[in-house]
């Protein structure tokens, strides 16, 4: 004579058996979704609670807690259920409103990017919160990155040429290098922006055209470390700046800068004075 309650019968449909079976070999689902399936897939066998609770190293009570909750709300009953706590104090609507104004809004303060800061300032929820919203959807406004496709078809023997100065500079040699202040704000990209996403940083060209900007110049005389600065108009399109070279040597190093784009900077070499 059989002892105990008796236990409801489980039996699977063809779907919900492909369905289980799928949770069971999964590596991407929480372990214990995957064991919890394994368990309801041995018990529909018609094993006994007992040696279903062997096999997987767990108890008779908690075999029996799934068993009787597949049977009850079938698969969706091996889920979680909703634990009682203190209640959301920021709903889904104020959620939506901060990850559309990241992406598509810029700071009231005048900033370029927002940061945790400024989006709980102007939003009305906590540091922490915007932190924590900010890393579940992949948000990181703070960043950027930069990226070129270079339609040259001479930069390889552009770079290799500019590389070669560095690894194996010829003798008597000067390397000139020219470049701009990174402060300035670019007004045209020499390719469109790459927006800020869901998982991604914005991405932005390195080079740019620059507008209503002035020239600065200022070679830094590497003997005595003075700087030697001087403005010029954004109009001009040749500027010279002479620098007086040691009185050994006797001569000017006059350096003609073609241009203040930054795609018309680059490294050229040329002999020293007296090379």
């Amino acid at each position: 004579m059989r002892m105990g309650r008796p236990k409801a019968e489980l039996i699977l449909s063809e779907g919900e058996y492909t369905q289980l079976s799928s949770f069971a070999r999964s590596r991407s689902l929480p372990a214990a979704l995957s064991l919890r399936a394994r368990i309801v897939l041995a018990c529909a066998t018609g094993q006994a609670n007992s040696e279903v609770a062997r096999r997987f190293e767990s108890t008779n009570a908690t075999v029996g807690k799934w068993r009787r909750r597949f049977v009850r709300d079938r698969i969706s009953g091996l889920y979680d259920e909703v634990r009682p706590g203190k209640p959301r104090s920021i709903d889904d609507e104020r959620i939506a409103a901060l990850i559309q104004r990241t992406l598509h809004k810029k700071p009231k303060n005048g900033s370029t990017h927002w940061s945790v800061r400024t989006a709980a300032a102007e939003t009305g929820i906590s540091k922490s919160s915007v932190q924590r919203y900010f890393q579940l959807f992949g948000l990181k406004p703070h960043r950027t990155e930069s990226f070129k496709l270079s339609t040259d078809p001479f930069f390889i023997e552009k770079l290799r040429a500019v590389v070669g100065l560095y690894l194996n500079p010829p003798d008597n040699a000067l390397v000139l290098c020219v470049d701009e202040k990174s402060q300035c704000q670019a007004l045209e990209r020499t390719q469109p922006m790459l927006p800020l996403g869901l998982g991604y940083v914005e991405g932005i060209t390195h080079d740019y055209k620059r507008h209503g900007t002035t020239t600065l110049f200022a070679p830094l005389d590497m003997h005595n470390g003075t700087v030697l600065a001087d403005c010029k108009p954004r109009r001009c399109r040749r500027q010279r700046v002479a620098r007086r070279t040691p009185r050994s040597q006797g001569k000017f190093l006059i350096t003609t800068l073609r241009g203040v784009r930054r795609k018309d900077a680059g490294v050229s070499a040329m002999p020293a004075p007296n090379a």
